[in-house]
């Protein structure tokens, strides 16, 4: 994982004759790291990591989801994504969130109750525009 910038391309497999778009992210590959958030993914999930020249770097088939929850974690491992459920704690505060449609954050804070069934975070906003 580079400095480079990285295209995160997730896919929701099944609708449609071959699936839909659900975020394409472009991310900081150092910022990325070897995991990063999503928020609402939905059950079944397909990844796909190029880098800026376009060249795929990293890829996940057939990943899905086991428990429900506001987010899940897609976890590089070379070449390989993978998906695993859980819940952030503190030690995911400062990692990127991807949402859907493409839009991605850096988590800032994040609470859930005990029973989780109510959480509250906050996600830090970047942009630029230069020439």
């Amino acid at each position: 994982m580079s400095d480079t910038i990285e295209v995160w391309d997730l896919w929701l497999p099944g609708p449609g004759a071959t699936g839909l778009p659900f975020a394409r992210s472009r991310i900081s590959g150092a910022d990325a790291g070897d995991r990063v958030l999503v928020h609402a993914a939905p059950a079944k999930l397909e990844v796909t990591v190029r880098d800026a020249s376009g060249t795929v770097v990293a890829t996940g088939d057939g990943l899905e989801r086991h428990q429900p929850g506001p987010m899940s974690f897609l976890v590089r491992r070379g070449a390989t994504i993978t998906l695993e459920d859980g819940w952030p704690t503190e030690e995911d505060i400062g990692r990127v969130v991807l949402l859907p449609g493409g839009e991605a954050g850096i988590l800032k804070s994040w609470w859930n109750a005990d029973d989780r069934k109510e959480w509250r975070w906050q996600v830090e906003f970047y942009n630029q525009n230069r020439g």
